[in-house]
């Protein structure tokens, strides 16, 4: 099991994605901790008018695959607004849940997690601090 779910291409996101990334001023951040593992991420955006201009994820305190899946959001994210973000997340679940067999651009290299269903929160756990984030950017833009 632990060698197909952390490939290579797994543990070499996870090195550029477990740092502590913050921004210095951000127009909204969120933490969001998986239910599942403990694992915690921290997003910050700058999002002046609803699509994402700068990210920063703090995935230092997050599981192997968390981490990972937060250095595919930091390099996707940018340019995204909710709307986008929001359709990433749904088309990663069903891809992780098995209802549809292609990726999305980007996140190929988790298919050996759809077989592990526990381990889907800890994937998706970056997407959804990035959303809460443009959501807390949108409420302090208000």
């Amino acid at each position: 099991m632990a060698d197909a779910l952390y490939s290579a291409a797994i543990l070499r996101l996870k090195l550029a994605g477990e740092g502590a990334h913050r921004l210095a001023a951000p127009d909204g951040s969120a933490a969001r901790v998986s239910p599942v593992c403990g694992s915690k991420v921290v997003a910050d955006v700058e999002a002046p008018d609803g699509r994402i201009a700068a990210l920063a994820l703090d995935a230092s305190r997050a599981c192997t695959l968390g981490q990972a899946s937060a250095a595919v959001v930091a390099e996707r994210g940018v340019g995204m607004d909710a709307a986008a973000l929001t359709a990433a997340r749904a088309a990663l679940a069903d891809f992780l849940a098995g209802r549809r067999d292609d990726a999305p651009e980007g996140w190929a290299m988790f298919a050996p997690a759809r077989g592990h269903r526990a381990r889907h929160p800890s994937i998706l756990l970056p997407l959804d601090a990035v959303l809460a984030a443009l959501v807390a950017a949108a409420q302090a833009a208000a």
